[in-house]
């Protein structure tokens, strides 16, 4: 099973977005997605460092791909959507309307912010030249086998989501900019303070979920890890692992020594404990009854 580096989902500086994806090209990782997936207003900070980027890690041998935005509603951006196929490398959409903007009868993937919730949707998706598909990761595991086996009788890779904060929700309002009292045209970057997003608490303050700008994720950090022999089994190409500032080479290496059968998901847990002691972890969209279960024990700091 490959391993794939999801689009980074928080707002970074240029220098440290540089940094992590220099990183990249040791790690052992199969295929990156770059590119900015929340907000196009944080994109003029890096876009200038992304054709370097590309070519670092080409030429370290990794698949690359560009995300395109979840939520396309400006006229800017519809043109750095439809710029995207210009780059020359394979482009992942994460909203369909960046599929008017490809070149007919091109390959491209899709991110799992598309629903692609039926074997229907796959083969209407492959139709149009999808080779990939990461499942939206609320999927349990009884419907992701049911997918990678329509998917791959249609030759297209399934891709599930392994590692990170999960993707919520989009919305046309930022609410890190409302949290300051400020408009989303006059945010000042605020999400840049939070750089694996704000955590939110209920009004009794419990754990809840976290803020990323026009984003919602999840409070908790998704892992795969005590599930990886039935993904194996049911055909699955690929793990995603989603960007984290803290000690995310430690973690790619952790996953591919999982996959590889040079440790078990105890011992990945632990670890992950270890990098960040604040880490709650989850897996319950794929075998529990809540999205915030957990299967294996607490990670231990």
């Amino acid at each position: 099973m490959e391993l794939t580096v999801g689009p980074n989902q928080f707002f970074w500086s240029a220098d440290r977005w540089t940094s992590f994806h220099d990183d990249l090209a040791s790690a052992p990782v199969d295929r990156v997605v770059l590119g900015e997936l929340v907000c196009s207003k944080r994109l003029p900070f890096y876009q200038d460092r992304i054709p370097d980027a590309i070519g670092t890690l080409i030429e370290a041998g990794k698949e690359v791909a560009l995300t395109s935005l979840a939520l396309v509603t400006l006229k800017r951006e519809r043109k750095l959507t439809s710029e995207l196929a210009e780059m020359g490398v394979e482009v992942e959409i994460n909203d369909l309307t960046a599929l008017a903007h490809l070149p007919e009868g091109i390959r491209f993937s899709v991110g799992p912010l598309v629903n692609v919730y039926n074997e229907g949707t796959i083969a209407w998706l492959a139709s149009r030249g999808a080779a990939r598909i990461c499942l939206p990761p609320e999927l349990p595991l009884a419907s992701v086998e049911t997918l990678t086996a329509a998917a791959t009788n249609l030759g297209v890779a399934i891709e599930v989501w392994g590692h990170g904060r999960l993707p919520l929700a989009i919305s046309g309002r930022c609410y890190h900019a409302r949290l300051h009292g400020r408009t989303k045209d006059n945010c000042q970057f605020a999400c840049e303070d939070d750089p694996d997003g704000l955590d939110i608490q209920t009004l009794d303050g419990q754990p809840f979920l976290a803020m990323n700008g026009v984003q919602t994720l999840s409070d908790t950090y998704a892992c795969a890890a005590y599930q990886i022999g039935a993904l194996e089994k049911s055909g699955v190409a690929a793990l995603r692992l989603s960007p984290q500032s803290n000690g995310f080479g430690e973690l790619s290496r952790l996953y591919r020594q999982l996959l590889d059968g040079e440790c078990d998901a105890d011992h990945v847990a632990d670890a992950i404990g270890r990098i960040d002691g604040n880490i709650r972890l989850s897996d319950g969209f794929l075998t529990g009854a809540r999205g915030v279960d957990w299967s294996g024990k607490p990670a231990q700091p």
